[in-house]
């Protein structure tokens, strides 16, 4: 790799950052709890939801946050299966996406994507996407502790043989930002999905782009 380029490893986020899905777990949630019989919630709360584990996510759609077992576990059964039966083939990929990943990987960077989805979501997802051999490493919430702790991101680093300092973190969400910051890598993020823009500023980024095809002239930029 150049040694002009700032970095070697660039980790995106998945939902809201290269699949235009936010919107679509919304509406899931939203059936989910009509469906148990639990009260509807702010769709703000909701987006700002998007990105954590599926655990982290019925913790903080839950008054009191603590819910107990049994309701824990009725809300993350029915809503993976409305996901899989219903919403699942609903999200698509950001127009250029296919583009902007295969022209990073020409260029010589590693890609990787670190996920709130579970390994089964993310693997359907980059199989009908067509996108699997463009990324060389993934970690998904059920492989490690829902963001924004950093394990998912220690653990790419590792496998990958990549510095911190020399890896950009790319998502869509103020838990994105916060993980990239625990496990001391820079990050930029993309108003597309899950938190405004107002949000993901006050989190510091280097960058807070329209679109995620934005990214490229960016990094070209920092040379």
């Amino acid at each position: 790799m150049s040694d002009r380029r700032r970095y070697d490893l660039l980790v995106f986020d998945w939902d809201g950052t290269l699949m235009d899905s936010v919107s679509t777990i919304v509406e899931c949630t939203r059936t989910t709890l009509d469906e148990l019989g639990l009260p509807q919630l702010p769709e703000a709360l909701i987006r700002g939801s998007v990105g954590l584990s599926v655990e982290a996510t019925v913790r903080r759609l839950t008054p009191g946050g603590e819910p107990d077992a049994e309701t824990a576990r009725r809300i993350q059964e029915t809503y993976r299966r409305n996901w899989f039966d219903t919403y699942r083939d609903r999200p698509i990929l950001f127009p250029g996406v296919g583009d902007l990943l295969a022209s990073l990987q020409a260029a010589g960077y590693l890609l990787a994507v670190a996920t709130g989805k579970s390994r089964r979501g993310l693997a359907r997802d980059l199989e009908a996407c067509g996108l699997a051999p463009v990324f060389h490493a993934t970690r998904t919430a059920d492989e490690a502790r829902s963001k924004p702790d950093p394990q998912m991101l220690h653990a790419l680093l590792a496998e990958l043989g990549a510095q911190p300092r020399r890896a950009l973190m790319v998502g869509d969400s103020i838990w994105d930002l916060q993980m990239a910051g625990a496990a001391a890598m820079p990050a930029v993020a993309v108003a597309t999905g899950a938190h405004p823009r107002p949000d993901l500023l006050a989190e510091n980024p280097l960058a807070c782009f329209d679109a995620v095809g934005q990214l490229a002239a960016w990094l070209d930029s920092e040379g």
